[in-house]
């Protein structure tokens, strides 16, 4: 099943403040493993932020329930991590958000294979037989509506970049959309290269751009993270009034220079690490109300515009 953000909120209704008087089907301790990448950028800084308050929610409200949050920092220390959770922890469910796609899809099959509820979240396997639950934003919607932007805003012509995240299935996702959805017009992609979901490579991607290429109307950063960079690269350069620069996250400070109708970052595209909060929530269902929650849960990723910029700024946010 499909499920958009606005259906989904309906779903968890049922979730923690709904199931709060209900008592877990059998009081026997159930131990869910999360794990993430550790928060090297801003975007997974939100993610350890969801999931860490999301187990703080579910432990209080359920006292057989034990979310155990680990962290890595490459894709081997997170298959490392994974052997502990089964080994010494003997979780009974898994939400991972994989580092990277390939290198996880075995080490997560291995966990599936124990007999483990196994749940992926944003940067997809390559295997997709693995999951019993995905959760994750419209990644193919993020390149469609970037496209569709940026033909609408150039006229249909002119010279581009294109940053990319790291080698995932959602990155490819996101990358495939978007060319797929400039074919027929004139906007040529003058290369692309992956930022790593990260400022400061988006700084060197963007400063190497900038020394190759005299003449760039606009740059997808895909990602708010990579997106700074990239404006920091254009500062650096003095270019900033050449082009502009589309990225994606929501991160407070893109949507609110698009609140401020700031040209150089006219629209952000929404992509929230709360992702993380709904994928626990929704195991965690699973287990203390036996709810059947196999399926894809796809939260909505809609263009932020200074007309609705102020529904998606959050001052309060980590993120």
């Amino acid at each position: 099943m499909n499920l958009k953000i606005k259906s989904l909120v309906v779903s968890l209704s049922l979730g923690v403040s709904g199931l709060i008087g209900f008592k877990a089907v059998a009081q026997e301790q159930i131990k869910i493993g999360v794990s993430v990448p550790s928060a090297d950028h801003g975007w997974t800084g939100g993610i350890d932020f969801f999931a860490q308050q999301t187990k703080k929610r579910l432990e209080a409200a359920y006292k057989n329930l034990q979310v155990v949050v680990v962290t890595a920092t490459n894709a081997s220390d997170q298959a490392n991590t994974l052997e502990d959770l089964v080994a010494a922890q003997q979780i009974k469910a898994l939400v991972i958000l994989p580092y990277e796609s390939a290198p996880l899809t075995e080490p997560v099959r291995q966990v599936k294979k124990k007999g483990v509820f196994v749940t992926v979240v944003d940067r997809a396997l390559t295997d997709p037989n693995i999951q019993d639950l995905y959760v994750a934003g419209d990644n193919p919607g993020m390149g469609k509506i970037a496209a569709k932007y940026f033909a609408d805003r150039l006229g249909g012509k002119g010279n581009i970049v294109v940053l990319r995240g790291l080698p995932t299935v959602i990155d490819n996702q996101r990358f495939d959309a978007f060319m797929d959805g400039i074919k027929g017009t004139q906007i040529k992609v003058l290369d692309s290269k992956y930022a790593n979901w990260n400022r400061d490579d988006g700084f060197k991607v963007m400063q190497d751009f900038l020394t190759r290429f005299p003449h760039i109307d606009a740059v997808w950063a895909q990602d708010d993270d990579i997106a700074l960079g990239v404006l920091d690269a254009l500062r650096q350069a003095h270019r900033e009034k050449e082009m502009f620069v589309v990225g994606g996250g929501g991160m407070k400070q893109i949507v609110k220079r698009g609140e401020d109708k700031d040209t150089l970052v006219p629209v952000d595209i929404i992509y929230s690490p709360s992702m993380i909060a709904v994928a626990i929530e929704v195991t965690a269902l699973h287990f203390v109300a036996q709810l059947p929650v196999n399926g894809h849960y796809i939260l909505d990723s809609p263009l932020v515009t200074p007309d609705n910029a102020a529904q998606y700024y959050f001052p309060n946010s980590p993120f």
